[in-house]
C-alpha cells in the first residue's frame, strides 16, 4: 500500500505528461504498481500510529482504588506507587489525579437562628464626617440589629453616655414596634458596670 505522501506523486507526474516508465523510475515503484494506482486501485491511507503508553498505565487500577478511598494527596500516592514498583515521576501522577480530584468546597457557616422578637444586638460605633471647613470629625452612632430579620436601627448622637443610650433604646423600640426579649451588648461602658468583680458582701 502506498502512503498518502507518496501516492500523490504519480498523478502529479502523469499530469506533467510523464510516461508510466518515467514515473516508475522517478518514484522507485514498479510500472504495475503505478498503473494500478492510476486506475484507482490504491487509496491513500494515513499510517496508524499507536499512542505511546506511560509508566503510570499499569498502576491506574491501583490508583483508582486509592482514589475511591478518598486518597488524593499525590505525595502519599507516589510513595504507595513506589512500593508497587513504579519508576515514573510525580508530574504525570499529578496530571492524572487532578482529573479525579473533587472540587474544593467553601466550608459552610452555621448561622445562629432565633425566633422573631427573641433577641437584638446593640452597640455603639463611630462614623467619620467632613465638617463645613473640611475638617474630618467623628460622630457616635447607636446601632440595634434584630437577630431574626436582621432589621437595623441607626441613630447618630453627640455622646455615648447612658442618657443617650436610653433615649436611643426607646427610639429603636418605637421604630420596631416592640421590645425584644433579650438584648446582647459588646462590653459597652454604658451597660457593663464591671468584669470579674466580686459580689458585694451580704448585709
Amino acid at each position: 500500500m502506498l502512503r498518502s505522501g507518496i501516492v500523490i506523486s504519480p498523478h502529479t507526474r502523469r499530469a506533467d505528461g510523464r510516461t508510466i516508465r518515467e514515473i516508475a523510475r522517478l518514484t522507485g515503484h514498479s510500472r504495475n504498481t503505478v498503473r494500478r494506482y492510476l486506475r484507482g486501485e490504491f487509496s491513500p491511507k494515513k499510517g496508524n500510529r499507536k499512542s505511546r503508553g506511560s509508566k503510570l498505565d499499569p498502576y491506574k487500577p491501583f490508583l483508582q482504588e486509592r482514589l475511591q478511598e478518598g486518597i488524593y494527596n499525590c505525595e502519599v500516592l507516589f510513595d504507595l506507587l513506589r512500593e508497587k514498583g513504579y519508576t515514573g515521576g510525580r508530574t504525570i501522577l499529578k496530571d492524572y489525579v487532578k482529573d479525579f480530584r473533587p472540587p474544593k468546597q467553601v466550608p459552610a457557616v452555621l448561622r445562629y437562628e432565633t425566633k422573631p422578637g427573641e433577641y437584638a444586638q446593640v452597640d455603639w460605633g463611630l462614623c467619620d464626617y467632613v465638617d463645613l471647613d473640611g475638617t474630618v470629625r467623628k460622630v457616635p452612632v447607636f446601632v440595634m440589629v434584630l437577630g431574626y430579620s436582621r432589621s437595623t436601627y441607626i441613630e447618630f448622637t453627640k455622646r455615648c453616655d447612658i442618657h443617650s443610650f436610653l433615649r436611643c433604646l426607646i427610639h429603636a423600640f418605637e421604630y420596631f414596634g416592640g421590645i425584644p426579649k433579650v438584648m446582647l451588648t459588646d462590653q459597652m461602658k454604658t451597660v457593663v458596670l464591671g468584669m470579674g468583680d466580686d459580689p458585694p458582701p451580704p448585709d
